[in-house]
């Protein structure tokens, strides 16, 4: 997620298990609008996605940082249709977004569903930043699992490090480990084309993912890659958010999500561990399911660790 103010970050979790070719294949994609200028929102720069565009997806959600500025008009984003919202909490090992904790106390006033994410700070220890999250971030702030940012940040003037992959992937699975030990819920990984091309392709398969893509369907620039939510643009225009602000879909229908959110109220038990519970698997085409526990589901029947995802 981009930091700056043209590209916030903007800070997955469908069915795991669609077998689909496309987007346009599966049942969740219920809306049969096309091609640019027919989103929820407005965009002050759309783009045309052809035939696999936002617009089908029910379920919109925001999310916000510092860049946005503290006037969020609450009551008017949720009567917007806006139906989820992740939120900038931490950075590195030493920096706290000075907008998260009014933002998420008042997204959980309205009745959003709300998560906090991370972005990840390569010139620093996993450890370091994982105590770091956990000292400033609430478990009552995580309703929705927490999301790691990891991406290249190429205007950063204190850290040009870029690990080799295997490090990446190494200081990211410690990391992840230590919030879901902390909150019970597995993160969601956030990332752009670049970083996931560099580091990511063929790994965390068991993890759900948000990608950032904003010219083209995720289906065509993430290599094999299933996804829960796609951040689609960072210039909409959404009531109650002054300016610009990034916006994101989720995978599945309006029913799978109320199904996986409500299911985050109520963790189960799994080897004495709370975690939350996962969203139901759905499978328009083939079923596919998998579970926190890596269990293998019989057709037909619902995994509650892990939320929808999208398939390629």
């Amino acid at each position: 997620m981009p930091r700056l103010p043209t590209a916030l970050l903007a800070a997955a979790l469908l069915l795991t298990g669609l077998t689909a070719t496309s987007c346009t294949s599966t049942r969740y994609d219920l809306i049969s609008t096309s091609s640019i200028g027919k989103g929820k929102f407005k965009d002050a720069k759309p783009a045309d996605f052809g035939s696999d565009h936002p617009g089908k997806h029910e379920i919109h959600g925001i999310d916000l940082s510092k860049w946005n500025g503290d006037g969020v008009d609450w009551p008017t984003v949720k009567k917007s249709g806006i139906s989820f919202v992740f939120f900038k909490a931490t950075e590195g090992k030493d920096r706290v977004d000075p907008t998260f904790e009014k933002n998420w106390r008042a997204a959980a006033a309205v009745g959003i569903p709300y998560a906090p994410y991370h972005f990840y700070y390569f010139c620093s220890t996993p450890d370091e930043q994982a105590d770091w999250f956990i000292q400033n971030v609430p478990k009552a702030s995580v309703q929705m699992p927490p999301v790691i940012d990891v991406e290249w940040n190429h205007a950063s003037k204190s850290c040009k490090l870029k690990p080799d992959p295997a490090s990446v992937r190494a200081v990211m699975k410690r990391f992840m480990d230590r919030l879901e030990a902390y909150y019970g819920k597995r993160p969601i990984i956030y990332t752009s084309v670049d970083f996931h091309r560099d580091n990511l392709v063929g790994y965390f398969d068991n993890y759900p993912f948000w990608v950032r893509s904003t010219a083209a369907h995720p289906s065509k620039i993430y290599a094999d890659r299933r996804w829960s939510f796609w951040q689609y643009t960072g210039t909409g225009i959404v009531p109650g958010v002054r300016g610009q602000t990034d916006i994101n879909v989720f995978a599945g229908n309006a029913k799978q999500w109320r199904t996986w959110v409500a299911q985050l109220e109520r963790p189960i038990q799994d080897g004495g561990t709370a975690v939350a519970a996962a969203v139901p698997t759905v499978a328009p085409v083939a079923p596919v399911a998998y579970a926190e526990a890596q269990t293998v589901m019989q057709p037909g029947l619902q995994s509650f660790a892990q939320p929808p995802v999208m398939p390629q």
